[in-house]
């Protein structure tokens, strides 16, 4: 559920209005004073201040559980499962009980998706018009990405750690949409609204009980999240281009200097929003190590009707500001192994990739770097004299450029010539490029005798939606 829950507070899509928002059969649900997804919220104190519903269970009990206590205080280090905050009057997320419950409406609605989301986004902006203006003014790809997010966290829900993991990234990510703490109760309530319309057939009191308190603990897992996070780095960057040089037709090299030091470690990723497109936010990831002097270099390729990429490509000048998100990913380098790391790189993927090579070669310690560096044709290998001067100077490296029209170098597909020079079982795997490669290059690697948990690349979908 997660990046849903927050998209939901604060991405992109298109909606249309359901009969009950647009003044319909229910459209009296909110007049009675509230402002919440309906005439009482889940998740605020009820009208007698009991903290429920006036027709759902006892205070402070879910059905058929027992009384819950108090909601918790931070969970201690050694616990082995972490403790969600208590809804008031449903109680305390129990992965066990109620990962079944929200796997079961996610089935139901899978094949209904676009109608639901659509229906959620506009009890959100018809009921709480201003949570409209943390939103893009085109909304066209955010609905897979909703439904995508709430099928992440039906996987995770019975894996605590991870999704606590993955849900304190996102609440800090979103600082730089304005998500406020004030935003989720509204969200929660729009959401379990739009379940409980379309799940006709799995949505009864268990279910919606199930439903209330994930988002509860959700919600609150994101706001304390971001709460620490405010305390010691800001929302969002503001980074100046400095330089913009083409490589080619629709490639731009481009370095910006940020207005405060910027934490990232090589190979991660940053969001980044262009003047010309207002909250609209795509993912690079920088082509260099951190600098002494501060700066970033990304590569970026003009995607068919990509605002953003090309926007920067094709648009940006220096004297341009950008605003830069939280540096995020974990395709990051373990300098306490000493395995050997086989890269692969596609098209502006390379980026990354010569950042984990300049990492190697920063920390000092001579250790096997392969690099395939796939493209297209020859005329696409736009960095490669740049990752030619890194390979003489340090003897450690070896790069292998891979296109798949003749040229000089490896001929063919960046998978098979990964296969053909193996077996690489003393190397840790990294991936970086469109999707695809990633899929058929984690094959390949695996085949080639690297396992799966040394094998690292963004999140797919992560990618997908990225894209433009």
């Amino acid at each position: 559920m997660f990046e849903a829950i927050l998209t939901m507070a604060t991405t992109s899509a298109e909606n249309g209005t359901p009969q009950e928002a647009a003044g319909g059969a229910s459209a009296s649900a909110h007049t009675a004073g509230h402002d919440g997804g309906g005439g009482w919220g889940w998740f605020t104190q009820g009208p007698d201040g009991s903290g429920r519903r006036p027709d759902g269970p006892p205070a402070g009990r879910a059905p058929g559980a027992a009384p819950a206590g108090p909601a918790p205080g931070p969970a201690p280090a050694s616990a082995s499962v972490p403790e969600f905050t208590a809804n008031p009057g449903y109680g305390r997320l129990d992965p066990t009980r109620d990962a079944a419950l929200i796997r079961r409406t996610l089935d139901e609605i899978e094949p209904m998706a676009q109608t639901v989301t659509s229906y959620f986004y506009a009890l959100l902006f018809v009921r709480h018009p201003g949570l409209r203006d943390l939103f893009p003014a085109a909304m066209d790809a955010q609905r897979d990405r909703l439904f995508r997010a709430l099928l992440t966290a039906a996987r995770l829900i019975d894996e605590p750690r991870v999704l606590v993991e993955y849900l304190s990234h996102l609440g800090r990510g979103h600082r730089k949409y304005g998500t406020r703490p004030e935003h989720y109760p509204a969200v929660g309530e729009c959401l379990i609204e739009a379940l409980t319309r379309y799940a006709v057939n799995s949505w009864d009191e268990r279910a919606e009980a199930a439903w209330v308190r994930a988002y509860t603990a959700i919600s609150q897992v994101m706001i304390d999240a971001a709460a620490e996070d405010e305390r010691h780095a800001p929302a969002c960057w503001h980074a100046e281009v400095v330089a913009h040089e083409m490589r080619t037709p629709d490639i731009a090299v481009i370095t910006v200097r940020p207005d405060q030091p910027y934490p990232f470690r090589a190979g991660q990723y940053a969001a980044v929003e262009t003047p010309w497109w207002p909250k609209v936010w795509r993912h690079y990831s920088p082509a260099c190590a951190p600098r002494s002097d501060g700066l970033l270099v990304f590569h970026v390729k003009a995607v068919p009707a990509g605002w953003v990429s090309t926007a920067l490509v094709h648009r940006a000048r220096p004297g341009d500001v950008l605003r830069l998100g939280a540096p995020a990913g974990s395709m990051t380098v373990d300098h306490s192994s000493d395995n050997g790391l086989l890269c692969l790189g596609g098209s502006t993927g390379i980026a990354p990739i010569k950042a984990l090579v300049e990492d190697v070669a920063g920390h000092g310690r001579a250790r096997p770097v392969e690099v395939f560096y796939g493209a297209r044709s020859g005329q696409d290998l736009y960095d490669l004299e740049s990752l030619r001067e890194l390979e003489r100077r340090h003897r450690w490296l070896s790069v292998r450029p891979v296109v798949e029209g003749p040229a000089d170098g490896v001929v063919g597909r960046l998978p098979d010539a990964v296969r053909r020079f193996g077996p690489w079982h003393s190397f840790d795997g990294y991936l970086s490029g469109p999707p695809g490669m990633i899929r058929s290059g984690v094959d390949a690697l695996v085949g080639s005798g690297i396992p799966s948990h040394r094998i690292r690349h963004d999140s797919l979908d992560g990618l997908a939606a990225a894209r433009g």
